[in-house]
């Protein structure tokens, strides 16, 4: 078959450095599907780059056609069928989270821009850079003749963090939980929500509050566990997530790529424009989706109790603020 063009941006940095093997090998479009790997970065860490095209042909990897380092958007953009949009500026000491969302506003914007002149207008775009919420809708906005529903943003990460702190809980595999859900940012507001949540315990399906029988754990420190992750990942490892963010992606691209197993729903930052869940229109906000023929949907007729509700309602509320923030930035820019 054809080889596809995926980028991935920030292509010098922790992340990529798990991710780009990941995709090499086959794991992430298939074990039949060639690629064009475009590297992404800044000027000053082009050697950088030299070293993991070296790296990528040592690995001496059959899929991999070609690897394409640059620091030009003209060339990294090019007719790309995949764009993973992991590099952004990162939060420096002493720095507001309004300065991140100026600093990232500028790049995502001319990222947008550079979808739209170059690419494919069938490309699918993942943001994983943070404010990842916010620079999402940013380059969406940018690139207006690529349709809103290719963008989505990564909060993989969070529901695989729920995941799994279930599965320890309950003394199960990860794979034995589903169905959880992230809703909002992916950011501490961010609600990590188990009530429509099953596991299988002991070859039998129950929901996640019935086999945990532990209602103030799950409103409380399973909530703030999450929520919490990345911060203690990098008081830890003093350098934040970088293996288990690569993971997530793979994971968020596969199911982009090849749709979600039968009867579960993963969670996804997708535009908020005709849900049901009351979440206001034009935000980049994280839902259950299921996902068939690289198209993604709403899953609907999840009934929210006033708990959940209230938590929705919070994240939503710092989406809006954010937006305001970086759209006022890019109209004074």
């Amino acid at each position: 078959s054809e080889p596809i063009r995926v980028l991935v941006t920030g292509a010098a940095g922790q992340i990529a450095y798990s991710l780009l093997y990941s995709i090499a090998k086959g794991d992430v479009f298939g074990k039949d599907q060639p690629l064009v790997l475009v590297l992404l970065d800044i000027t000053p860490v082009m050697t950088v780059l030299d070293g993991i095209v070296m790296e990528l042909q040592d690995c001496a990897l059959p899929l991999l056609r070609e690897v394409i380092p640059t620091d030009k958007e003209e060339v990294a953009f090019k007719d790309l069928d995949i764009a993973i949009l992991v590099g952004s500026m990162p939060r420096k000491e002493g720095m507001e989270r309004k300065d991140l969302l100026q600093a990232n506003a500028k790049i995502f914007k001319s990222q947008g821009a550079a979808l739209d002149k170059y690419a494919k207008k069938t490309v699918k775009v993942v943001v994983v850079g943070n404010p990842a919420n916010t620079n999402c809708l940013i380059a969406s906005k940018s690139a207006p003749s690529i349709p809103k529903e290719n963008f989505s943003c990564l909060t993989r990460l969070d529901h695989n963090r729920a995941k799994s702190q279930i599965a320890l809980k309950l003394g199960v595999t990860a794979n034995d939980v589903k169905n959880v859900i992230i809703w909002g940012n992916h950011s501490s507001t961010q609600y990590p929500d188990v009530t429509h949540a099953k596991v299988n315990v002991k070859g039998k399906e129950v929901g996640v509050y019935e086999a945990i029988k532990d209602d103030s754990w799950l409103k409380g420190d399973f909530i703030l566990t999450v929520q919490q992750r990345g911060a203690a990942v990098i008081k830890a490892r003093k350098l934040s997530s970088a293996m288990s963010a690569a993971k997530a992606i793979c994971d968020h691209v596969r199911d982009i790529w090849f749709g979600t197993p039968a009867g579960e729903f993963v969670s996804m930052g997708v535009i908020s424009d005709g849900n049901s869940y009351g979440v206001p229109e034009d935000l980049l906000y994280s839902f259950p989706v299921v996902i068939k023929d690289k198209t993604w949907k709403f899953v609907e007729g999840l009934p929210i109790n006033d708990f959940s509700r209230e938590k929705m309602s919070l994240t939503a509320k710092e989406l809006i603020e954010e937006k305001e923030t970086a759209v006022q930035f890019l109209s004074s820019a």
